[in-house]
């Protein structure tokens, strides 16, 4: 089996190579960086959390363990940005409460305009009979 058909990592299962309550405090401190600084690669988290001074944080590698920790956590969203034909993929923070100004804005009616299927047409004509 090749690699693009195995399973996607299940990220909520994802090992922090450290304690509980210290993970929490980098992943708040990442949380805040990316909070701040608006939405980051992993290259410029990374320069980012070294000019902050996280501690904690071993290497390149385990921020990228506690990126995807966080993830897992609903702490974090990855989003991808397509330019041409390069892909760049963000890191931004999940929304904490939802918008009221989406809430009070008066929402369209749906419409449905799509005919049922040729299927669903079948099994109503075999039932009334």
């Amino acid at each position: 089996m090749s690699n693009s058909r195995s399973r996607a990592v299940n990220v909520r299962k994802i090992n922090p190579k450290v304690p509980i309550p210290e993970a929490r405090s980098i992943a708040s401190s990442l949380y805040d960086l990316i909070k701040q600084k608006g939405p980051l690669t992993v290259s410029n988290t990374w320069i980012e959390a070294q000019e902050a001074g996280l501690c904690g944080l071993q290497s390149k590698t385990h921020m990228k363990i506690m990126l995807k920790w966080m993830r897992g956590r609903k702490l974090l969203k990855l989003f991808c940005n397509q330019v041409g034909s390069n892909k760049n993929f963000y890191h931004c923070t999940l929304p904490e409460e939802p918008r009221t100004e989406q809430l009070e804005s008066p929402s369209e009616p749906k419409l449905q305009t799509k005919k049922p299927s040729p299927k669903a047409k079948r099994k109503t004509k075999k039932q009334t009979k």
